[in-house]
């Protein structure tokens, strides 16, 4: 050997032997656990910050109260959780890695399914669970015998020489693993083609009017990035009656005011020009070929007609108004979009059962209308300032003006009960206050992969029971024979933690030495 030092080649990957090195460490198990882990993490936003597809309204109105933040938040995709670049890439990664999981590991399993159990170790005491015995007898008869209790015992069994037995059994665990994660992929199908086709709407439906399925005609509309909007199915609803139920005995008990139950009585013609009538409740959806439609929300309707001063109905309608408790103390606005030469509008309260608190004010002591009034404020200037949306029981008064009383000491306070009307300073007309309706508020929801998501899911759950219950065990059983004699040799092994191995291989010895001396 020379004296002078030989410097050592490192081997260099080119650029096949990177991309092989890139595909292992994404297809690896581990990566599939973190980026789900990062799905997970990343879907957090998507609860904490308003979301446009949902809520344009209060989302416009997020950024705008927060005008340092809300650009940047909405430039990194925080108010499009779902359909930012981000997100749809660790989506795409987890897709590309669950499956570079599967192929490989289907390939394995289905030559294991197919093959052989192993030859039986021939130091069988080194195993994890061991147990011997001696009988007499033949060793091929007694090799005859541990096949039979193998089989009956539910093993695939082997014998690779004459004194040998092998054993396995448990492969609908690494079945039950594929399934799981083969339904986690067609999940995430499910939920894309959801995404992508699906498309989900709210609207808030007075009792006694009716919608039609159009895209106009929705308070809220989320269209999915494929969705056409034209084709949506025509089917058409009215709210013929909105029911609720409140538990009015016993004032001073707990429940006194609690809702029993909600229902709406609708009647539904669907495209093809099929009628019927059905009811829906919170936990009874309405289900129709092209949608179905949920009840989510219901609450009252003030009756309200606005006149100029030469009697022009400038506003009439039932006005829906969300409510704030349990007492349905319910805000709403009531917006006049036809008034010249200036727009103006009304922001109040609606209590279906009046009460003016010392402390509190106008509140509401029963959720049913017993004695219903309706309390506002008024302001002028533009509705919809910039053009921003805004919820249908809100109003943005921030560039309006309030409303003073004729001699200009006060803001002008409007209370009003049904049948009652009021003057409006300035020549602006007159308001009433006809009555209540109550409305009924439906989501309407068209998911075509809810079917691939539901079976997924399911399929997901049996795949993970089946590999956390089944063990994958394998039983070897060798024979020596010994003048007249045979010592009997049971080993087991197993993948997994399993504490029932012992029993088993103890049970099996029991059963040739039992089975030996009976014959």
């Amino acid at each position: 050997m020379s004296g002078t030092r030989q410097d050592i080649t490192q081997p260099k990957l080119g650029v096949v032997g990177y991309l092989r090195w890139g595909w292992r460490q994404l297809t690896s198990m581990r990566t599939a656990l973190f980026l789900l882990l990062l799905l997970a993490i990343g879907a957090v936003p998507g609860s904490v910050f308003p979301q446009r597809s949902l809520d344009p309204a209060r989302t416009a109105d997020w950024i705008a109260r927060h005008e340092t933040t809300g650009p940047w938040l909405d430039k990194l995709g925080a108010f499009e959780v779902y359909a930012s670049p981000w997100f749809s890439a660790i989506y795409l990664l987890l897709f590309i890695s669950l499956i570079g999981c599967i192929v490989p590991r289907t390939s394995v399993h289905w030559k294991a399914l197919r093959s052989k159990p192993p030859r039986a170790p021939k130091r069988l005491v080194r195993l994890e669970a061991h147990a011997d015995g001696e009988v007499e007898g033949n060793a091929d008869e007694i090799r005859e015998a541990a096949t039979a209790v193998l089989r009956r015992r539910r093993f695939r069994v082997a014998s690779h020489d004459e004194l040998s037995v092998s054993a396995e059994k448990g492969y609908l665990k690494e079945t039950g693993n594929l399934v799981f994660h083969t339904a986690l992929v067609t999940l995430i199908i499910g939920v894309a083609v959801g995404h992508l086709w699906g498309w989900k709407a709210d609207i808030v439906v007075p009792s006694g009017d009716s919608f039609v399925s159009t895209v106009t005609r929705y308070d809220t509309f989320a269209p999915g990035p494929l969705v056409d909007e034209s084709s949506l199915s025509p089917f058409a609803i009215e709210v013929e009656e909105m029911t609720a139920d409140f538990n009015d005995r016993e004032p001073s008990a707990a429940t006194f005011g609690q809702p029993r139950d909600f229902e709406a009585h609708v009647k539904v013609v669907e495209e093809d020009g099929n009628a019927f009538t059905d009811s829906v409740k919170v936990n009874h959806p309405l289900e129709m070929k092209g949608a179905t439609v949920f009840l989510l929300g219901n609450g009252y309707a003030p009756v309200v007609t606005v006149k100029d001063e030469d009697g022009e109905v400038l506003y009439q309608g039932a006005t829906p108004f969300l409510a704030q408790d349990g007492n349905y103390r319910s805000t709403g606005a009531i917006k006049v979009g036809a008034a010249s030469p200036e727009q103006f509008g009304f922001l109040g309260l609606f209590l279906p059962t009046a009460y003016i608190d010392p402390d509190q004010g106008p509140i509401s002591v029963f959720p049913d209308t017993r004695s219903p009034a309706l309390a506002m404020s008024m302001y002028t200037g533009e509705l919809y300032p910039d053009g921003r949306p805004q919820s249908v029981f809100t109003l943005d008064t921030a560039s309006m003006t309030k409303v003073e009383t004729t001699d200009g000491k006060d803001a002008l306070r409007l209370w009003l009960t049904p049948g009652e009307g009021a003057t409006l300073p300035d020549g602006k007309g007159t308001i009433t206050f006809d009555g209540v309706e109550r409305f009924a508020g439906f989501s309407v929801r068209h998911d075509p992969g809810k079917g691939l998501t539901l079976w997924s899911a399911l399929a997901a759950l049996a795949g993970l029971i089946t590999t956390l219950t089944i063990k994958r065990r394998r039983v070897f059983v060798r024979l020596v024979q010994e003048g007249e004699s045979v010592r009997v040799d049971v080993g087991g092994m197993s993948k997994d933690d399993d504490e029932g191995l012992l029993e088993i291989v103890q049970e099996i010895r029991d059963e040739l030495v039992g089975q030996s001396r009976t014959s």
